[in-house]
Formats: structure tokens, sequence, C-alpha cells
């Protein structure tokens, strides 16, 4: 399939404050290693995803669920011709925080233990949260997103580990962290940030790598993307949004935009004022949502989940209308 195939909806809701949401069928989409402030729970519908994550290379295909816990680098591109379709929901750290203490037996910062589960029931709700959303069942949807991150946590959840900076190179690395953060729109050169930090910009990168994931131009072009979310959240064009973060103008902040966030800036910022303005449109036509493993799933449920989504796919009703995405490149 062309390019031209691929269709994405990054939206809220605004009675999920806090949460992210998106429906996509990516074909050629290849996101560049990037972060997340919040958890990434993507429900593969067809398919199959694949993303660098802890240094290997992960799976997921239908009736799986790629988890990404919150500043955890990672990338993503298709595993097979036909690309791979996905609903996700991204909850803040502290929702799932929140959900954790009240529902399971994790203390301290909760997350995800493995990147990839095969839960197709799990995989259901999150769609099922999707179409509340955008039918406006404010009820269902709060309640579906408890149950699904609840039902995550007890299958795949345990703690985060806490990565104190220790090291002379841990130290370094976080003050050169700050420094980019300060001078995002104007950074130095690498030679000039490493003296400044008294080292070397061979030591510099090694420890800037080895605390944070990747390298400080990597780490900085990531930085500057989701401070233009920010930007673009709070009503500043895309053109300024560019420029304030330091990007040279519009083509280039669309460019690393779409690479990391995965549709184009005005794209994203029309689906946010649409939460303000009560339209959104439903998204992408699609066909049946084949799980695998549902109807058996569907005998195996648990006191934890109080509400059983319907059978019928999420992306089976409405009228929905497309958001096309440009194909990176």
């Amino acid at each position: 399939m062309a390019g031209s195939a691929e269709k994405a909806r990054h939206w809220q809701y605004a009675e999920l404050p806090g949460v992210d949401l998106l429906r996509a069928r990516y074909v050629e989409k290849v996101f560049v290693r990037h972060t997340h402030e919040n958890f990434v729970i993507a429900a593969i519908a067809d398919g199959v995803e694949v993303f660098h994550h802890g240094g290997t290379d992960q799976y997921a295909g239908p009736g799986t669920l790629a988890l990404v816990n919150p500043d955890t680098p990672h990338t993503g591109r298709a595993g097979v011709p036909e690309g791979w379709r996905y609903g996700a929901v991204y909850p803040s750290p502290e929702l799932v925080a929140e959900i954790a203490a009240e529902t399971t037996t994790i203390r301290g910062t909760p997350g995800f233990t493995s990147p990839v589960l095969d839960d197709p029931y799990a995989v259901n709700l999150v769609h099922q949260v999707l179409r509340a959303a955008e039918e406006g069942n404010a009820l269902a949807a709060d309640t579906l997103l408890r149950v699904a991150v609840t039902r995550l946590l007890r299958l795949n959840g345990g703690t985060l580990p806490q990565r104190p900076v220790r090291t002379a190179g841990g130290r370094i690395a976080a003050r050169a962290r700050t420094v980019l953060e300060e001078r995002m729109a104007e950074p130095p050169p690498l030679e000039r940030l490493a003296a400044d930090l008294g080292t070397s910009p061979f030591a510099l990168l090694r420890a800037f790598r080895d605390a944070y994931g990747m390298p400080p131009h990597t780490w900085l072009t990531d930085a500057r993307v989701r401070r233009a979310r920010h930007l673009l959240d709070a009503g500043s064009a895309p053109a300024e949004a560019a420029v304030a973060v330091g990007f040279t103008d519009q083509p280039h902040l669309n460019r690393h935009f779409t690479r990391i966030v995965g549709v184009p800036p005005g794209a994203y910022q029309r689906e946010r004022k649409n939460v303000q303005d009560g339209d959104g449109p439903l998204l992408l036509p699609s066909g049946v949502w084949q799980n695998r493993q549902h109807s058996q799933t569907r005998t195996k449920e648990t006191a934890e989940n109080p509400t059983q989504p319907s059978s019928e796919t999420p992306w089976e009703s409405g009228s929905p209308s497309d958001c096309p995405v440009s194909p990176s490149g």
C-alpha cells in the first residue's frame, strides 16, 4: 500500500483530563527515537508494529499491547508490508499512580514490566475507551480506562526502578540537559557545551547516552517537539511554535513533529481545539477488526472488570471522517 493510506487522529477528550488518545493506520510510517511524558498503551488491531525498546526490537501483533513507560526512549515502524492499525491511550503518570494505589499492591512509582503483553481482552478495552470518548460517553470512557489500566498493572505491573544521579558522568549529563532545556532555541555546539561543563565532547556523549538513552542532539529534537506540543495546546500557531522551540521554520517543525507524534502539527492542533469546541470528528473507516482470541477471553472475566465491552469492533460504528497523515521523509 502507498503511504497515502496512512491515517490518524490524535486528540483529547475533555472528560479524560491528562489523557491523550490516538487512532491510526500506518504503512510506511517510521517513528524516530523519542519519549513520552505519559504512559503509552497501544492496542494493536491488525498488522504488526516493531519498536526498539530496551536495547532490542519488540514485536506487537493483533491482540497484543505495546506498553511504554514515561520518558523511555523507543522507536516504531511496520513489521509487515501492510503496516499496522491500532488505538492508543496515553494516561498521565499521576493518573496511573492514583489507579495503582487504589487497586493494586504496587508501591513506589508504578510502571509496566514488559513492553509487549498478549491480552486481547485488554486490547478490546482500549478500543472501547476510544469509542466511548468519540461518542461523548464520559462515564463509560472514564470507567473503562480505569478498568484497563488496573488490568494491565495487575498482569504486567511493578515498581519502576529509581535512577538516582550518582556518578560524575550522570551529574554532567543532568547539567547538560538543564543547559539544553534553558537554551533550547539556541543550543551551544557540543564542544562548547562540554568545555563549559569541564569535560570532553566524547565523554559528554557517552554520559548523556547512558543517562537518557540517546545523544544530546536527538534528545533536544524530542524535547523541542514536546515543548511545541504544549505551545500548540496553549493556542500558538505552528509557525510561532516552531521558532519558539528552535526549529528554523514551520516545515522543519512539521517534519520532526510528524516523525515523533504521528500527525502534522496543524492536524494535531485542530483536534485539540475540537476538545473545547465539542465537535470533534470521528476517525477512519476501516474493515472488521478480527480479534483472534476475543471470543475465548469473554469467558475469563474477573471481578476487576465490572463493565464488559461489547463484541462490536469500536471502528465499526459511527460516521467517521478521515484525517490524512503525511508520510515521513
